[in-house]
Formats: structure tokens, sequence, C-alpha cells
């Protein structure tokens, strides 16, 4: 049984920040590649950063130079690091693995989430 499990999660002032973990269990971990999305209060499903087995990582602009992604691939957990937290980044992070960069939308398995929330 797949399971993607993410935790780190929480509330946090402006300018803050906050590291997520996704830790994955019934698959080879490093042939997957690992994703971030978020979703914001009426907004859709957006990716925030991606990596593959090969730690080549992919930034949405909203992402690069406030986030990290990284991924231990001996602990089944990928990261992401998140810094200058904004309001905007308020939403429920998502992690996703794929076997493709063309399936990471669609996912091939999904977590169940946690809530992010950057307010004074």
């Amino acid at each position: 049984q797949v399971q993607l499990v993410e935790s780190g999660g929480g509330l946090v002032q402006p300018g803050g920040s906050l590291r997520l973990s996704c830790a994955a269990s019934g698959i080879i971990f490093s042939r997957y590649i690992m994703g971030w999305y978020r979703q914001g209060p009426g907004k859709e499903r957006d990716l925030v950063a991606a990596i593959s087995g090969g730690h080549f990582a992919n930034y949405a602009d909203s992402a690069k130079g406030r986030f990290t992604i990284s991924r231990d691939n001996a602990k089944n957990t990928v990261y992401l690091q998140m810094s200058s937290l904004k309001p905007e980044d308020t939403a429920v992070y998502y992690c996703t693995a794929a076997l493709s960069w063309n399936s990471l939308k669609s996912g091939d398995y999904w977590g169940q989430g946690t809530q992010v929330t950057v307010s004074s």
C-alpha cells in the first residue's frame, strides 16, 4: 500500500519560515519524481516545486528564491523549505509522486495535504 504522509504545516507570520516533509512508503522512492502542489482558497491546485530522483529540481516562479525542495532517498522523504512566507502562500500543500514529468500534474500518488497559513 502506497502512502505519502505530509507534515510540518501550521500557522506562521509573514516573513517566517516552515519546512514541510513528506514521507513515502510502498514505492521505490528513488524512481519517482516528487512534487509539492498547493491549493489556496478558491484556487486551482498548482505546482510549487518538484525534484527528480537524481535531484534535478523545478520551481514555480512564485517559489523561486524563497522555497527549496530537497529529498533524502535513504529516508524516502522529500522536503520543502519555505522562507519569506507571504499571506498568498496560504494553502493546503500536497505531496505527490510520479514516474515521469508528464504525469506529475495528475500524479500517480497523492498525500492528504497539510495546511499552511501565513497570517499576522
